[in-house]
């Protein structure tokens, strides 16, 4: 699989402009073996209600079969169970797909190869759901602009990116890249196999399920098409001063150079998204002054968890401050608020190795120059509703004093500093 997937990778590269006729033959019996080793068994079932373990205690048998239906075209996709988890900490739920067990081999695969295909042709600023690639390397390209160049920021929400996905025009991208039938058929299938909630089926019309083995790289192609190739060879060159983007999955950040060729932009990217089903969340979308030259006027935007907003140093000279955002953190106080309440009952040194789990994926996370006083604040609310917490389990309340010597014997980890950029 990996000798076809590289060749396949090659040939992209070398003959970017060459459809692909013959790659179906990729989806094999060893093939989805390697999806299956690759499943984490602790994963959630889709409406088959069958597990990885479940699967492999005959799993020969299972993908012999499986190959039979694909190669007949007998194979159709289940629907996808929805489920529902928090969004950012707070009470909205965001949904969720869950594929069937043998779906979810069969999208593993194609997904590959979808990457193989699709990874030579993907933009270097782009950087959601691709191999080697960070949240932590896109924020800093990211910094590398403002340092430099950059005046005016769009920063674009694109409104339930995930949901709206037209069907037809993700198959005329993939279309244009790919010429096996087969294939395509398969992804269609994928497409339309629809949504099990509450026991009812629904047809999907538009959107990749979040979720989905397959749905991070069809998103990508969507938005490879819509927007960073139109940004590239046509918003790029016809800008007046220099013009830049930085993408993670549908976050998105637009740089530029002069204020005319923002203020034209961001009037063309709605255009341009509405011609693709998509549109731009107006409320949460901006035209903002920014840089070393925006003075009093300057605004500030998050991406990726974090406020960016342009400052002075002690000296005096230009700097751009990045600390984690009010949305993220009033979720993240949410979250540690919810998990106290629902786990009030366990031994204290248990709650404390638990919190301290979460502390260090925080700062392993938001732990950047600059935004030590954010962590420790962070922190902070993490000591006051644990001793919120020790005080209304027990008919006691817990003293200072008593408190401080806990966190003595069981300290809550500090911050620290983990991204030097």
């Amino acid at each position: 699989m990996k000798t076809g997937l590289e060749r396949i990778n090659q040939l992209v590269s070398e003959h970017p402009d060459r459809k692909l006729q013959t790659i179906m033959h990729l989806v094999n019996k060893e093939s989805l073996k390697g999806v299956h080793r690759r499943q984490d068994k602790n994963k959630a079932y889709g409406v088959d209600e069958i597990t990885k373990i479940e699967y492999g205690e005959n799993l020969e048998e299972n993908l012999d079969k499986l190959i039979g239906k694909m190669k007949q075209f007998s194979y159709r996709p289940q629907p996808v169970r929805r489920t529902y988890i928090p969004k950012d900490g707070s009470d909205q739920m965001r949904p969720l797909g869950i594929p069937a067990y043998e779906d979810r081999l069969v999208q593993g695969v194609m997904a590959d190869v979808l990457t193989a295909i699709y990874e030579p042709k993907f933009y270097d600023f782009s950087y959601g759901f691709r191999a080697g690639r960070s949240q932590h390397q896109a924020l800093e390209a990211l910094d590398e602009k403002l340092w430099g160049w950059t005046s005016w920021v769009v920063d674009a929400d694109i409104e339930r990116f995930f949901d709206s996905v037209d069907h037809e025009w993700l198959m005329k991208f993939l279309e244009h890249d790919i010429e096996d039938f087969n294939f395509l058929r398969y992804v269609k299938r994928f497409l339309k196999a629809g949504i099990m909630e509450a026991g009812e089926v629904h047809d999907m019309e538009a959107g990749v399920p979040q979720g989905g083995l397959i749905s991070p790289v069809l998103a990508n192609v969507y938005l490879h098409y819509v927007i960073d190739m139109w940004f590239a060879k046509v918003i790029a060159p016809r800008s007046k001063g220099r013009a830049e983007m930085i993408r993670y999955a549908d976050d998105i950040v637009f740089c530029f150079e002069r204020e005319e060729d923002a203020h034209g932009f961001y009037e063309a990217l709605k255009k341009r998204l509405g011609k693709f089903s998509l549109k731009l969340s107006e409320g949460k979308s901006n035209i903002i002054k920014f840089g070393r030259y925006a003075g009093n006027e300057a605004g500030k935007f998050d991406f990726l968890g974090f406020t960016h907003i342009t400052a002075k140093s002690r000296q005096g000279k230009f700097t751009v401050k990045r600390k984690t955002s009010q949305k993220k953190l009033k979720a993240k106080r949410q979250i540690i608020k919810k998990w106290l309440r629902e786990n009030m009952h366990m031994p204290v040194k248990d709650i404390i190795d638990k919190l301290n789990v979460k502390l260090r994926g925080h700062y392993n996370y938001y732990g950047i120059i600059g935004n030590y006083k954010a962590m420790l604040a962070f922190r902070e609310y993490v000591l006051d509703r644990l001793k919120s917490t020790l005080n209304r389990r027990g008919k006691r309340s817990v003293s200072e004093e008593k408190f401080w010597r806990l966190i003595e014997t069981y300290p809550l980890i500090l911050p620290r500093i983990v991204h030097n950029t």
